[in-house]
Parts: structure tokens; sequence; C-alpha cells
């Protein structure tokens, strides 16, 4: 029996998102009672950077959910939307949380601030490093299977979480070695500086894909290419537009065939693009418009395969079968 591969995506990114969700609670609560025990503003920032990955993880998981429902009467082109959705507000979130770390740790040091239990914040940054490698390195991988905007969003943020922990971790080390207190809210400001940046790729690629923008230039290219490998068949195209929403794509063209091919024949030719496209990005959605050439084109003349069987006919020539 066959599996549905959308089926089949859409219970990965719920599986995926579910464990991420799980993670970022345990470390929510051990870096936010670590912070408060070392007083440290990096930690806390880290204690805050994990709560705003854990709101993106629980906004991953509902949307990835209703993305999976199937298209219906108010959402014809089904609720890949949601996936888009998910991932802006995630980008926004992180904004937010960057915003509210820096605010702490030019607090700290303008008032100044003093730490304690140098090696438990170390221990507990360590530990969420790793935790979080290997938590986005399972996201990543099922973002790459199913083409999940939500889940690759959700990891990327922790996969900043690993850097900003790592750097945490360093930063607790020299003070310990050196005392120079001021060096905890430096780091929680280069850890702010690392969250903004990965929130505006984030923020980014969500919003183009919210706004219809064009599929990359080169999944273009591939389409057009799979299209003109059948140029023999048909006079010409144009009009080609395509948009992705959530893991699937969409794409559109003008086909423009021989003034003496039957409709069953262009409709022939129309959906063996449309299998050829789909064939190539699984769960595409392609539409191919069919119109008869107006005679401007000289491949109406030259090319076109009908005409051409039409015109060997008439000089007693052997006709070809059409493909």
């Amino acid at each position: 029996m066959e599996t549905d591969p959308s089926k089949e995506n859409h219970e990965t990114n719920i599986r995926v998102t579910r464990i991420s969700i799980f993670s970022n609670v345990g470390l929510t609560a051990l870096k936010l009672v670590t912070g408060l025990l070392t007083m440290s503003t990096a930690v806390l920032a880290e204690a805050v950077h994990s709560a705003v990955d854990l709101v993106a993880a629980l906004i991953a998981y509902l949307s990835v959910r209703k993305a999976a429902q199937p298209a219906d009467k108010s959402h014809p082109y089904g609720h890949g939307k949601f996936d888009s959705f998910s991932g802006m507000v995630e980008g926004l979130l992180i904004f937010a949380a960057a915003g509210y770390i820096i605010y702490e740790a030019l607090r700290k040091i303008i008032v100044g601030a003093e730490l304690e239990r140098l090696g438990l914040g170390f221990g507990v940054m360590v530990f969420s490093a790793i935790l979080n490698s290997v938590v986005s390195a399972i996201l990543f991988r099922a973002a790459r299977k199913t083409e999940s905007e939500a889940v690759e969003a959700d990891a990327l943020h922790l996969r900043t979480d690993v850097i900003t922990s790592a750097g945490v971790a360093g930063g607790l080390v020299l003070i310990w070695i050196t005392g120079v207190t001021v060096l905890d809210p430096i780091a929680a400001l280069i850890v702010a500086v690392l969250i903004i940046r990965a929130a505006w790729g984030i923020t980014r690629r969500s919003v183009g894909g919210f706004l219809d923008e064009s599929l990359p230039k080169s999944e273009v290219e591939t389409i057009e290419t799979i299209i003109r490998n059948k140029r023999r068949l048909f006079a010409g195209f144009h009009k080609l537009r395509t948009r992705r929403s959530g893991g699937k794509r969409h794409a559109d063209l003008h086909l423009v065939t021989c003034p003496d091919m039957t409709v069953a024949q262009a409709h022939e030719i129309a959906d063996g693009l449309e299998s050829e496209i789909t064939g190539t990005f699984p769960e595409a959605d392609v539409v191919v418009h069919v119109e008869p050439c107006d005679g401007d084109l000289p491949a109406c003349k030259t090319t076109c395969p009908v005409t051409e069987e039409k015109r060997k006919a008439e000089d007693g020539t052997p006709v070809r079968k059409h493909p």
C-alpha cells in the first residue's frame, strides 16, 4: 500500500514540533532558576530566549496542524499560508525578546551586577547548547524534507540558542578568570544581536511566502527548462507565475498551441507538462491554460506538429502519429 507523501510530511512536522515544545519547557525552567540563583543577566536573557523559543514552538505546532488540513470550500487552495504566518509571528517574537534583553543588559551596565554560582551557570549553558544542537538538527532535517517554513523557523530559533548559550558559557568563564562582572551584560548584548540577526532572516522568508513571492530563481528556471524541453509540441508559452504556500508550490502558465490542434491533443500536451513539473517538485499544484496561436509566432507555421502533419498529408508525405 502506497503512503501519501503529503500526509507523511504533515505527521513529521507535528512530531518534531512536539519534541521542540518539550525541550523548550525544560530549558526555560532550568535557565530561569539558574539565572535567579547566579544573578546573571546573560543567563536570564537565555531564559527569555528559551521562553520565546517555547512560544514559537507552540505556534509552529498549531500552524503545522492547521496547514495539514485539506482544502475546503472556504480555503480552496489549502491552508499552507498558516505555515508562512507562523514563521512571520515567530520572527516578530524574537525581535521583542531581543529588545527586552538589550534593555536589561544596558540597565545592568549602568547599575552594576554581582554574580554568584558561576559554575552552575556554566554547566546549564553547556547542557542547553548540546540539547538544542540535537533538537535543531532534528528540526532542520524535517524542514528539508517537508519544506515547512514554520519548522525551519523553529529550527533556526534553536540553532541561535546553541550559539548564544555557548557564548554565555564562554562569558561566564571569562568573568570567573578576570573577575570583571560587566562582561555578563556585554555577553547579553551579544546574545541580543545574534537573536536579531536570526529574527530578520526568519521574518524576511516568511513574509515573502505570505505575500506570494515568486519561487527561487533556480526553481523557476527548472520549470522553464521542463517546458522548453517539450518545445516541439507547441508554439510557445508565456505568463509563467509561481508562488509558495507553506510546503506546497503553485505554478500556472499560458501554453500557445497550434491552430490546427484539437482540444484533446492540446489537453494531452498540457497534462504532460503538469506531470513532469509535479514529478520534479512533489506536491506542486500546476495549472496550464491552453490558448490557440494567433499566427504572429513563426513557430505556428514551422514547428507546430499538427500543422506540419497537415502539410505533409497535402503533399502526399506519410504522416507520423502525434504523440
